[in-house]
């Protein structure tokens, strides 16, 4: 049977990721279409609009025959950690392709970038880090680090700037420091740009206009049009029972975690760099809204999605000295599959390097952990989830 690897968040599952679905398994003439999905934290440093089990059931019932779940560890890291990890979970999982969305829409541009950056090392990364020490972000630097050895080249090159051409570019720099025998394809992402928070004319929307419209006008109906009927059902389900998750729910929870920590003991957490721990401290005392909060520590240096990062960290109580145990992952997080899923893992089995679970009470290291613990603090922020903590125990991979 031909796997097709593709590395996804579903934030929720919309029209454009089933496009991106179809095409995947179209384009590669796929049997099974294995998705290595987030969970309850995401990379961006924010909280899934919905739990990740509500996730899995929009991803098999959009056609992905099995959900693994990206250990938390990787889900929010940086874009090279995240990517090395999903991309090391679908090697595990012997896929022959994988197939990531891209502004470009080609592979050959990402293939000579590769080139590129390879054969020009010390320049890139030289700049890379003068440009940290100029106070610049990080993702600019490593904007800066390519322009410094890409202008006036007449190859081909990937468009760095736009944010789905930076993963699949991670996703292929991964691949093939591990040297991969997978065989990348891209699908050329169609609709709205991803950080758009409006919703189109069309029937593609991104995933972050729909959790705008949701959160603004406080109406699930309206984003029916950009989503297929079953994710839209389960999306709707959710937040008739729960509440749809946020930040702002969080914050409270995220508010007492600073202030009991305080400065000295912040800089032990995992991203937190030396500095910035008195100016969120100073800010969880002042401020009384997340956004509040954000706009108190947001600066040129530290951009909106590093310092959420921090702040997952920091509600989940994640360290620099545990993050240090976890170096690739340890484990197959079996999140859901089809009757065509099924029958795949039962045939690649005996041969995955890596232990599959389906039962977390059989199974134990620190990187599992941090993920049964983000699940009871992400239950924690919804109003109506008393009895739903311990969920990762009693909850049974989804069978479509």
């Amino acid at each position: 049977m031909i796997a097709t690897g593709i590395v996804v968040e579903y934030n929720p599952f919309h029209n454009g990721h089933l496009f991106h679905l179809k095409e995947a398994k179209r384009q590669t003439d796929a049997d099974v279409i294995i998705a290595v999905m987030s969970g309850h934290f995401l990379q961006r440093g924010e909280p899934a609009i919905v739990d990740k089990w509500t996730r899995t059931k929009m991803a098999l019932a959009g056609g992905a025959d099995l959900v693994i779940e990206l250990p938390y560890a990787f889900a929010t890291a940086h874009a090279p950690q995240f990517a090395s990890g999903a991309i090391q979970l679908l090697e595990a999982l012997y896929c022959r392709y994988f197939c990531f969305g891209s502004e470009e829409g080609a592979i050959l541009p990402f293939t000579n970038s590769l080139t590129l950056i390879s054969e020009h090392q010390q320049v890139y990364e030289e700049t890379i880090k003068e440009s940290m020490k100029a106070g610049i972000s990080y993702p600019n630097a490593l904007r800066k680090g390519y322009e410094s050895i890409s202008s006036d080249r007449e190859i081909a090159l990937a468009d760095l700037s736009e944010p789905n051409n930076i993963l699949g570019f991670h996703y292929m720099q991964a691949a093939k420091e591990i040297q991969s025998t997978m065989i990348p394809v891209t699908v050329e992402r169609k609709g709205t740009h991803y950080h758009d928070p409006t919703l189109p004319t069309d029937s593609i929307a991104s995933a972050t206009s729909i959790r705008h419209t949701i959160f603004t006008n406080n109406s699930v109906p309206d984003v029916q049009p950009f989503m297929p009927s079953a994710s839209f059902h389960y999306l709707k389900n959710w937040g008739h029972q729960y509440g749809f998750q946020s930040w702002e729910n969080l914050y409270p929870l995220l508010r007492y975690s600073i202030l009991r920590e305080e400065p000295e003991r912040l800089i032990e957490i995992a991203d937190i760099t030396e500095g910035i721990e008195c100016l969120l401290f100073r800010a969880a005392k002042e401020q009384n809204t997340f956004q509040g909060f954000m706009q108190a520590v947001k600066s040129k240096r530290y951009t909106w999605t590093r310092i959420q990062r921090m702040l997952v960290h920091i509600l989940t109580g994640y360290r620099k000295t545990t993050r240090a145990q976890i170096n690739t992952p340890s484990y197959l997080r079996l999140l859901g599959m089809s009757e065509t899923g099924r029958t795949y893992l039962q045939s690649v089995k005996k041969q995955l390097p890596l232990p599959l679970v389906s039962r977390v009470a059989s199974h134990s290291d620190c990187s599992l952990l941090m993920d049964i613990k983000s699940t009871d603090i992400y239950m924690c922020g919804i109003q109506s989830s008393a009895s739903s903590l311990g969920l990762d125990y009693r909850t049974p991979p989804i069978f479509l």
